[in-house]
């Protein structure tokens, strides 16, 4: 928010939607300070230690789409805030924050602009809404803070929002001291509940801007991370009898309601939180059996992303924090990898991976794969023509900068790199984790990049959910890439040529013949002409046959990318082939080609990736 001059007093009489905007980005802001802490204090519903990493995920999201935005309508804001809560929410505080952001937007409708009383009839819509899509509503967590701040705000019978905000403070704060009064393993513990100080957090840093301060960081005694609270409490083995924490998030245009959502999948776990906004269907659920989950989420929408994280593998990893006096990390092992890789940004949120990008170099403009630039953005400016960017592999520097945030969750980091075979990205990567001490970098090449190197990621993940060490993480990528590959075809020349991959004499012939050649990378990594066919469409034949012949006969579990350069269309039709030929539930990842491919490539490339798991 903004302070608007009304005759003397410095007052502010309405919220549009720059002033929301601002005032949830500096909410964000500060609460995201708050990580270490909040994953300290997280000792409910489960003492996992993910709280503050979750909270911080969630609003990373919020604060993404927002930047997006510069719309003037209140309505505006308000709903891109909620979509980024939903899309990108984590872990219980998440799920609820994104209840409680959709009904505050679901009851600002369409205005541009809402007043102080409007203000405080919006929160407790968001209040209610959140309230009645809990199973099993336990007071003394973030949901008694949102009401009573609410209430508050609703009370008030001021026009000015700065009183109202500084009230709403104040009722929050009191509100949080007295979670422990209503759970007794807060009291236990010594602590507060980690999600509504959050909450308190996001209030605060809407106050230091109505107030003209800047954000501080949480007390030097937090940012030491010990696990002395988190690791207090004993794991409640009789009261959580689940032992993953499953999320998924679904995309249709017919899924279930909420409800209906909710039904179905009741009697697979508890802590069980839906959320459907739009074509948008979020799940959280504590359950034995998360495969069951991903089975019924498949039959109602697409399964865009999901995850089961074992939590007794993360109360593991706390109480070594806690017996060794050490940092506080939430689980063993933290995946990294860098930008090449090509997986959504739902994926790399739904998980916590930790990319580096890689750089697009135009003059004296240097641009962040995937943070500056989009990779669709990209292959705009490749169908236009021109001059392109030169592309750069990350430097050291950001390297240890991505193994530092990556330790502060987990004891040890994998990170799945492009491969040295393409790029000198792993090079780079490896020198940096020469200058970490105590070895807790554990480096994959990937021996390949886009999807190929994504999936690996993906598999990286997964592996350190269940609790896998590093070791054994990496020797299994690397007998899974042993059995998979990458096969891909271009439509021109041009872009090949310019990079060097291709002479000009072969291009010619290309040219006048409408050759097409089928490339792919073997399993060292090696770039090699696996066919060619004429035209476009005898190209797509032809890399689908040769594919069925990588793929060995009878393959139990396999995954695929489907990957393109400008031509998105193509991902359904690959994709239906896939299906045929292996199952209608087999896995698919899809998107455009990362800039720093794509412009060696050139409009109209695709490729097909696959991943062997058998």
């Amino acid at each position: 928010m903004e302070r608007q001059v009304d005759s003397a007093a410095m007052q502010i009489r309405y919220l549009d939607g720059p002033r929301l905007r601002r005032s949830l980005l500096a909410a964000c802001e500060h609460a995201r300070l708050q990580r270490a802490e909040l994953n300290r204090i997280n000792v409910f519903p489960v003492p996992d230690g993910d709280t503050g990493t979750n909270l911080a995920l969630t609003l990373g999201a919020i604060m993404d789409h927002l930047r997006g935005t510069r719309d003037r309508d209140l309505s505006v804001v308000a709903y891109q805030a909620a979509q980024g809560a939903v899309v990108g929410a984590r872990g219980n505080c998440g799920m609820m924050l994104s209840h409680f952001l959709l009904g505050f937007a679901e009851s600002v409708g369409s205005r541009a602009r809402i007043d102080a009383q409007e203000f405080g009839l919006a929160l407790v819509a968001g209040s209610e809404k959140l309230h009645a899509a809990l199973e099993q509503p336990v007071e003394g967590t973030i949901l008694t803070v949102i009401r009573d701040a609410a209430q508050s705000a609703r009370r008030s019978v001021t026009q000015d929002f700065v009183p109202l905000v500084t009230n709403m403070v104040s009722e929050a704060r009191r509100s949080l001291a007295g979670t422990p009064d209503l759970l007794p393993v807060l009291k236990e513990a010594g602590v507060v509940d980690a999600g509504a100080k959050g909450f308190v957090g996001l209030l605060e840093g809407v106050l230091l801007l109505v107030n003209g301060e800047l954000a501080v960081d949480a007390p030097s005694e937090a940012s030491e991370s010990s696990a002395e609270a988190v690791a207090f409490p004993e794991y409640p083995q009789d009261d959580e009898h689940f032992q993953f924490c499953t999320e998924a998030l679904v995309r249709g245009p017919a899924l279930p309601t909420q409800d209906e959502a909710r039904n179905s999948l009741r009697d697979l776990g508890d802590s069980l939180i839906v959320i459907r906004a739009g074509d948008v269907l979020k799940v959280h659920i504590h359950s034995d059996e998360p495969e069951a989950v991903f089975t019924y989420l498949r039959g109602v929408g697409t399964l865009v992303t999901h995850k089961a994280e074992d939590m007794r593998v993360q109360r593991d990893t706390v109480e070594r924090a806690a017996g060794g006096h050490v940092r506080l990390a939430r689980r063993p092992v933290a995946i990294m990898t860098d930008s090449a890789c090509d997986l959504s940004e739902e994926i790399i949120r739904a998980h916590g991976i930790h990319v580096t990008p890689l750089s697009l170099v135009e003059d004296d403009q240097v641009y962040r794969d995937g943070v500056d630039i989009t990779a669709t953005e990209f292959h705009e400016r490749l169908r236009v023509g021109g001059v392109l960017p030169t592309t750069s592999q990350p430097t050291q520097a950001q390297f240890l900068e991505t193994y530092s945030r990556a330790l502060e969750e987990g004891e040890a980091v994998v990170g799945v790199l492009a491969g040295s075979t393409l790029s000198g990205t792993f090079q780079s990567a490896e020198a940096a984790a020469a200058r970490v001490e105590g070895g807790a970098i554990h480096l994959v090449d990937s021996l390949g990049a886009s999807l190929l190197q994504g999936l690996l990621v993906l598999k990286a993940t997964e592996l350190a959910e269940l609790g896998q060490a590093p070791n054994e993480i990496v020797a299994e990528l690397r007998r899974i890439r042993a059995r998979s590959g990458l096969l891909f075809t271009v439509a021109t020349f041009e872009r090949l040529i310019a990079s060097g991959r291709v002479g000009r004499g072969q291009a010619m012939v290309g040219r006048l013949l409408t050759l097409k050649p089928i490339i792919g990378l073997s399993p060292e990594g090696v770039v090699l002409r696996f066919g060619q066919a004429l035209g476009q469409k005898r190209a797509r034949v032809e890399l689908l046959r040769i594919l069925r012949e990588q793929v060995p006969q009878n393959v139990k579990k396999v995954r695929f990318g489907v990957v393109h350069v400008g031509i998105p269309e193509i991902v359904e039709e690959v994709s239906s082939v896939l299906r045929a030929a292996y199952g209608r539930d087999v896995e698919i990842l899809s998107g455009p080609i990362t800039p720093v491919i794509a412009t060696h490539l050139g409009i109209g490339a695709w490729g097909v990736v696959y991943l062997v798991e058998d």
